[in-house]
């Protein structure tokens, strides 16, 4: 065994590593076989070629010299009977014939002579010789007797001396004759018997040769195949993602830089895909796991702890950061704000406060979530003042002091034991988080009240555009009044909802989560519509009064919205300055230069432009006398009871002076009493609007009051 094993390494040594090198041997090796099975084919093929060379040429040939013998010496006897029966004048010709003839039989001798290698065949031979010998004698003087002219003694010689020595020439050339068609058949059957030997051994020497290269043509496709066949396994592990199985080396050069390429390929497509992974289940920002992961974990269901609680955290003020300080800024704080409440969650985790293995996720922007596994809220509160207090101190930006104030959203399963989709769990969690953002709480829970107006507020702003359609909003007015005359100088439109089965919708309820959906410019253009279709009708009558109708921040963000009402006043045949938009301070802060630029179309179109609720947004008086502006309106926040309070009055008195410094035209809102009216008249304002002068007008009221205007 173990010389068996020596030498089938050594054999394994011994074997090219490269496949062209196997392959060039293998088919060499093929010629050299078959050039053996040719020879071994062709050598005794020669040999018999040679044999029948030999034979056709030599013992054929003497065979036909040895029947020619026969033939001539039974052709002299015929010859010199002839002879002596013809006449004296035809002798010379017989003459002839006979000596011809003897010259033959004496050629054919001489040849045998020389060619005759058997004993027996040299012994006949020479017994032939002495009959010729004896033959010639008897020829002559039976030759002399006829010339003498003695018949009868010639007849009488011929049958005593000549036809015995012909006789025997004849016996001993039949004797050749019989004994070389004796040899060429045993030469005959020699060669068949050679030929038969020489058949078999090509087709021997082929089916070695077959077997032989066979045998070869397999080992050298194994040593090609089976490396290949491995290479082609490898890939395939490769392609279902086994990255971990190494391809072995074959001792094939070509194969083994194929594999090490494959295992450079497996690791190099392992660490791309773990990459990858990871970009898709992680925050490149914080290093948090991301929604995806979130929502779609990579690792098995089964490994992923029971979650019944989560809160979604949301960075206050981030906008403002972004603007004001850069967003580097703004990322340096979602970055300080995950890693202090992934920290929270790991302490209270480790405490037993929470279950262990909470998930800390980044949403988007400044928004994370937590989902974690909790007993009970009143642990979730403790978590919510661990977070609290995290946040306390403020974080050091670029040199500015930045706090980390944030707004929560919590929901769980509300029976503390059971799991909730996490979908769900997001979904009420946001709920909860905009709820407090409304009602300026630091966090909220999720309630079913909650769930129940959500799903309300839903469902109208689904039936908002049917309601547009249908025609079930209502355009309601509420004059204005000059404080100088006392007469009308317009109206502001509000919008009603008569929904067909709610019964009226206050525009509080769902105004707000039109502007956020979207369909609150469907409700400005049906407004606008309706006051020009108002504003036309009282034309012939009250050609000087005015309608102003809100405009939306999603109108003013509308690059076509100046267009439409352009093309809107066109169709309807109205003068533009009857037709006035109300803009608030807010909505023209969202994007100031965009708001800027529509206005100044508008204003170029011949639009009146009014500022609305002015006092409680955040612009700046510096950017306000940019504007292009033409009327000022003072919210009813400092009008209520502006006659008890004097500072109230300054407040409002400073507002009418720089309105009117700006050439605006400047309106109180909510005058509900007679003493208010009256301060604001003293303090100098130009238009009231309010309770005290009427209430929002529509229908019949509204043709009443129209109607009564002198």
């Amino acid at each position: 065994m173990p010389r068996l094993a020596n030498s089938t390494s050594l054999l394994q040594r011994l074997r090219p590593k490269r496949i062209g090198r196997r392959l060039a041997l293998g088919f060499g090796a093929l010629v050299v076989l078959m050039l053996v099975a040719l020879w071994y084919a062709t050598a005794p093929i020669a040999v018999a070629l040679k044999a029948t060379e030999q034979f056709a040429t030599g013992d054929m040939q003497r065979l036909l010299r040895v029947q020619a013998l026969s033939l001539q010496t039974e052709g002299v006897g015929s010859a010199l009977v002839r002879l002596l029966n013809a006449p004296r004048a035809n002798r010379v010709a017989e003459y002839a014939d006979v000596d011809e003839r003897n010259r033959r039989i004496d050629g054919i001798i001489e040849s045998l002579a020389n060619d005759l290698h058997d004993p027996q065949q040299e012994e006949t031979l020479r017994r032939l010789q002495e009959s010729r010998a004896i033959y010639a004698d008897a020829f002559l003087a039976t030759v002399d007797q006829v010339e003498a002219g003695d018949l009868k003694a010639a007849s009488n010689a011929l049958n005593a001396q000549v036809n015995p020595a012909l006789k025997t020439m004849l016996t001993e050339s039949n004797t050749l004759l019989q004994r070389e068609r004796e040899r060429i058949e045993r030469q005959l059957d020699d060669a068949q018997i050679r030929f038969h030997r020489i058949g078999n051994l090509a087709a021997l020497s082929s089916l070695i040769a077959i077997i032989a290269a066979a045998i070869l043509a397999w080992r050298t496709t194994k040593s090609v195949v089976t490396p290949l066949a491995r290479l082609e396994s490898a890939a395939r592990t490769i392609a279902q993602g086994d990255y971990q199985t190494k391809v072995l080396a074959t001792g094939t050069q070509e194969v083994d830089r194929v594999g090490a390429a494959l295992n450079t390929m497996a690791e190099a497509v392992s660490l791309r895909e773990r990459e990858i992974v990871r970009l898709a289940y992680e925050d490149a920002l914080t290093g948090l796991p991301n929604r995806t992961a979130l929502l779609n974990p990579p690792r098995p269901a089964n490994d992923v702890p029971a979650a019944n609680t989560l809160v979604l955290i949301d960075l206050a003020r981030l906008k403002a950061v972004n603007e004001t300080l850069g967003y580097s800024t703004g990322d340096s704080l979602i970055k300080e704000l995950a890693g202090r409440v992934a920290n929270v969650f790991q302490t209270a985790a480790h405490d037993g406060l929470i279950g262990a293995a909470p998930v800390v996720a980044r949403l988007s922007g400044g928004t994370l979530v937590g989902h974690f596994n909790a007993v009970n809220r009143a642990a979730v509160e403790v978590l919510y003042d661990r977070l609290d207090a995290a946040t306390v101190q403020a974080v050091q930006c670029g040199g500015h002091s930045v706090d980390l104030g944030f707004t929560c959203g919590f929901a769980d399963s509300g029976d503390g034991t059971s799991v909730t989709a996490v979908n769900t769990l997001l979904r009420n969690a946001e709920v909860a988080m905009h709820t407090a953002k409304r009602s300026a709480t630091a966090h909220a829970w999720h309630s079913e009240v909650q769930e129940a107006a959500r799903l309300s507020h839903l469902n109208l702003v689904s039936d908002l555009r049917q309601a547009v359609a249908a025609s079930q909003l209502q355009m309601w007015l509420q004059p204005k009044f000059s404080l100088v005359t006392g007469k009308a100088v317009g109206a502001e439109a509000l919008v009603r909802w008569q929904h067909p089965t709610r019964g009226f919708v206050s525009p509080a309820e769902f105004v707000p989560f039109a502007e956020q959906t979207g369909y609150i410019t469907l409700v400005t253009d049906w407004m606008l519509r309706e006051a020009l279709r108002t504003l036309q009708a009282w034309e012939p009558k009250q050609p000087q009064l005015s309608i102003a109708v809100n405009v939306s921040t999603r109108d003013l963000q509308d690059a076509g919205f100046a267009q439409r009402v352009h093309e809107l006043l066109v169709s309807h045949k109205v003068s533009p300055e009857r037709l006035r938009l109300e803009i608030t301070e807010s909505g023209l802060m969202d994007d100031p230069q965009r708001s800027v630029a529509l206005l100044q179309v508008l204003r170029g179109i011949g639009v009146g432009l009014s500022i609305d609720d002015f006092g409680t947004g955040y612009s700046s008086l510096a950017y306000l006398q940019k504007l292009p502006v033409s009327e000022l309106k003072i919210d009813r926040s400092f009008v209520e009871n502006v006659d008890a309070l004097a500072g109230t009055q300054k407040l409002v008195h400073a507002m009418i002076e720089m309105g009117h410094g700006m050439d605006l035209v400047v309106t109180a809102e909510g005058i509900e009493t007679q003493a208010e009216r009256d301060v604001l008249a003293r303090l100098g304002c130009d238009v009231m609007q309010g309770y005290f002068g009427s209430r929002p007008l529509h229908g019949e009221a509204l043709q009443a009051w129209f109607e009564a205007l002198q």
